[in-house]
């Protein structure tokens, strides 16, 4: 029997309550499969902040340092509350970018699908949506602007002023390039490059790394594309895209922009891959102000889990039951109220009954 430690970091706001679902499918595919999943509570996010003064304590770290991979919640609070926390220790900077860094998960996988029986989902007009929305958002994660030198202060004029350094070198853009191409390969060979490069030159030097890597895969198609008219394609012509690779800021943007024409980022899992470790978390925010009440989708958070069994564990059948689970329970007229208004023609659950409903499915579907 395979075992695995996973790292639970339930974080804040809505985290609690849809890792508990998350969880439910763990424990199930461990009852029906030849493994078991060892599931180690670790404090992470604002919530660590107000009881240990660190978004990320030390003890975290090494209990996240020893699992086989990481299942992060998402954190983080209103803005009023936030400000309680000092600016350095607010759970984005002293605790993502800190874990980001420590495992280098410096590629981002965002996968917006969205069937064509799921389009009352998304505000696009059908006739745009087609036959579905499947594309998929590479990220590097560990460069550019939000990892540069930072530096605030007052100039010869007597005004404030910031600066943020946007630098990438040749090795970070070839090993994101890379993790793009062999996963265009995997699916329908075709390959958006994402880059601003008639403004940056940071952009220029990544459509030239990006090209120079192009010359191993012959076999993908490399459409290179500046960030300001992929967003516009997003909205126009979805279907045009099957995998995106860019740079840190462009993905952050673009990956909500994603999320929105799903309909929610509530329907868009993510998996941050480093070369030892990964760690998998939805992309949506902790929304605080629906904390407690029942109504979050669970889908992004179970949908890590379906993307964990797969990269880290190498259990792709299951991962795939997992999808298809919690689009049967969908499909099938459910969804929580935060994801759909009353009159929408569905039938509104809780968090816990759609979990539940997915747990059913697999069931059902009596697959290993």
């Amino acid at each position: 029997m395979k075992n695995h430690q996973i790292a639970v970091l339930a974080g804040d706001g809505i985290g609690p309550e849809i890792t508990e679902q998350a969880l439910k499918v763990l424990r199930f595919v461990e009852r029906r499969n030849e493994v078991s999943f060892e599931l180690i509570p670790v404090a992470f996010g604002a919530g660590a902040w107000f009881e240990t003064g660190r978004s990320f304590p030390d003890a975290s770290r090494e209990a996240c340092d020893q699992a086989d991979a990481i299942l992060k919640g998402p954190v983080g609070l209103g803005v009023e509350a936030s400000k309680k926390i000092p600016p350095d220790e607010q759970p984005e900077r002293g605790g993502i970018l800190p874990m980001r860094r420590r495992y280098d998960t410096f590629a981002n996988f965002r996968p917006a699908r969205l069937p064509a029986e799921l389009a009352h989902f998304s505000p696009l007009k059908p006739e745009i949506i087609g036959d579905g929305i499947d594309f998929i958002i590479i990220r590097e994660l560990v460069g550019g602007l939000y990892f540069g030198k930072k530096e605030t202060g007052v100039n010869q004029r007597g005004l404030r002023y910031a600066r943020e350094h946007l630098e990438y070198d040749e090795f970070q853009i070839e090993r994101i390039a890379r993790v793009g191409f062999e996963t265009a390969r995997k699916r329908r060979k075709k390959l958006h490059s994402v880059h601003k490069s008639n403004v940056l030159k940071s952009s220029v030097l990544w459509s030239g790394v990006v090209g120079e890597v192009g010359r191993d895969f012959p076999d993908v198609e490399v459409v290179e594309v500046l960030v300001d008219a992929a967003a516009t394609y997003l909205c126009l012509d979805p279907g045009q895209f099957d995998v995106m690779v860019m740079e840190n800021l462009f993905g952050d943007i673009l990956s909500d922009q994603a999320g929105g024409i799903l309909g929610s980022l509530g329907l868009m899992p993510s998996a941050c891959i480093g070369p030892g470790k990964a760690y998998y978390e939805p992309s949506h925010g902790s929304a605080p102000d629906i904390a407690g009440r029942n109504i979050a989708n669970p889908y992004s958070m179970i949908g890590s889990v379906a993307m964990m069994l797969e990269m880290s564990f190498g259990m792709k059948e299951e991962a795939d039951n997992v999808w298809r689970a919690m689009q049967s329970v969908f499909a099938g007229g459910y969804s929580t109220p935060d994801l759909s208004k009353p009159g929408s023609g569905v039938t509104m659950v809780g968090t816990d009954e759609f979990g539940d409903r997915v747990i059913a499915a697999l069931q059902a579907a009596g697959q290993k």
